[in-house]
């Protein structure tokens, strides 16, 4: 199996505000609390869409999906009639995005193997 994923908790989230504000953490964590209980709240409350926009964060929203009647069961290949439902989105703000489109290279991690360019910077079919 492949390396495990660092996990951030809301304990981590909580902590990091305690340090920023210079409060005590169990503030902190009633804080983070409060803020993702209200994010949770403001989209189950969508009816049926909703866009939450948290400037120098990014947007969540929430959106309807189609409704599908021509779905097959990928078990028994039957056809079956999918509802339209809500789906979450969240698309990263401008400081975010940019970070995360600095290739990692650059960060100074490591190319997995088998990645689209080697370290010599030629696509991985170019051999000769």
């Amino acid at each position: 199996m492949a390396d495990e994923v660092d996990t951030a908790t809301k304990e981590d989230v909580a902590r990091r505000v305690a340090d920023m504000q210079d409060c005590p953490l169990y503030e902190a964590k009633e804080q983070v609390r409060s803020v993702l209980t209200a994010l949770g709240d403001l989209m189950i409350e969508a009816d049926p869409e909703r866009r939450i926009e948290l400037r120098n964060f990014g947007v969540f929203e929430v959106k309807k999906t189609k409704a599908k009647p021509t779905a097959r069961n990928p078990k028994t290949n039957e056809p079956m009639f999918v509802p339209s439902r809500r789906k979450t989105l969240f698309r990263p703000g401008k400081r975010v995005e940019e970070v995360l489109k600095t290739p990692l290279r650059e960060l100074g991690y490591e190319v997995p193997e088998g990645s689209a360019r080697r370290n010599d910077g030629e696509a991985a079919g170019d051999e000769e």
